[in-house]
């Protein structure tokens, strides 16, 4: 349960300029012809508001993170949880504002964090917001590996057990394409199910744990609506982990519709920890955060409290 977030003024000017970071591609493109609209929501705060042009993530990224640099009023985020997460890296730790209108799929952080889910009254918050001068703050989850020089910055969860090999699987995969793709992985992976040993260490604890399931939440749900860390809250600090013990493909099968609920965490077989910080270890796994391929394992996790200022 998400305990009421910090509101905290916004040192803008309209001087400044809103650059949106957009995915027309989000949800299968259904919103792809809003777009025009939002941008007009936007533009009644009064700031001049500009598109990033970019030909692929990388060359977004590094746009995104030169606006902050060159000081906007907001970085706002068109699309999905992809498209926010590719922002975060842009703004987190810093005082430029995110805004967030979903257009995705799953859209799982902005519903965590009460983000409007029509596009249009998303982007309408953004404008109000920024007109009032009035943010919120949010905790933000900061990873980083052995080998990356940069942090990675999430948002909702990280997963490193049986949803990332099939993420890993999904993504070798040429066909099918779209949707089936993961159903297809899923069915091979269950096939193959196998725990692995994790080693964890919990703010300075360590202990290996054989494991299926494991996410770690900054918020509690991912993969559209799963909530797999029922109890993250994005203001407390803290970051929520979510072991699945050693389990048959029956029994995580019967499991799986309980993660819509929640209610897969009175299982037996799931265990809950909560830490500031979270070190992880295993052979052979990468990590998926917000739906995002990562880091590969070991990684460390640290929940950094009032990361992001979100508009709207």
């Amino acid at each position: 349960m998400t305990t009421p977030e910090a509101v905290t003024p916004l040192a803008v000017t309209l001087e400044q300029s809103v650059v949106v970071l957009a995915n027309p591609s989000a949800g299968r493109g259904r919103h792809a012809g809003a777009l025009a609209e939002v941008l007009t929501r936007l533009r009644a705060a009064g700031h001049a508001v500009r598109v990033l042009d970019a030909p692929d993530r990388a060359a977004a990224l590094t746009a995104a993170r030169e606006a902050v640099r060159d000081g906007v009023a907001a970085l706002v985020a068109v699309g999905g949880d992809g498209t926010m997460h590719l922002a975060l890296q842009a703004v987190a730790g810093t005082a430029t504002p995110l805004g967030v209108v979903p257009a995705g799929t799953g859209n799982d952080f902005a519903t965590e964090v009460g983000i409007p889910a029509d596009p249009l009254a998303a982007a309408a918050a953004i404008a109000r917001g920024l007109a009032a001068g009035q943010g919120r703050t949010f905790d933000l989850a900061r990873m980083t590996g052995p080998d990356s020089p940069d942090p990675t910055w999430f948002g909702a969860v990280l997963g490193a057990g049986f949803d990332a090999i099939v993420n890993e699987r999904a993504n070798r995969m040429r066909w099918p394409r779209g949707p089936r793709r993961y159903d297809v992985a899923i069915m091979a992976e269950l096939a193959r199910l196998r725990a692995r040993t994790y080693t964890l260490t919990l703010d300075g604890v360590t202990s290996a744990e054989p494991a299926v399931i494991v996410a770690i939440g900054n918020t509690g749900s991912y993969g559209g609506g799963l909530r797999v860390c029922p109890d993250a809250d994005p203001t407390d600090g803290l970051l929520d982990v979510v072991i699945g013990r050693p389990m048959s493909r029956f029994t995580l099968t019967r499991l799986k519709p309980r993660l819509y609920s929640g209610t897969h965490v009175d299982h037996p077989l799931v265990v809950q920890h909560r830490a500031r910080t979270v070190e992880l270890a295993a052979d052979g796994i990468t990590t998926y955060a917000d739906g995002e391929r990562a880091l590969p394992l070991p990684v460390t996790v640290t929940a950094v409290p009032g990361a992001l200022t979100l508009v709207g």
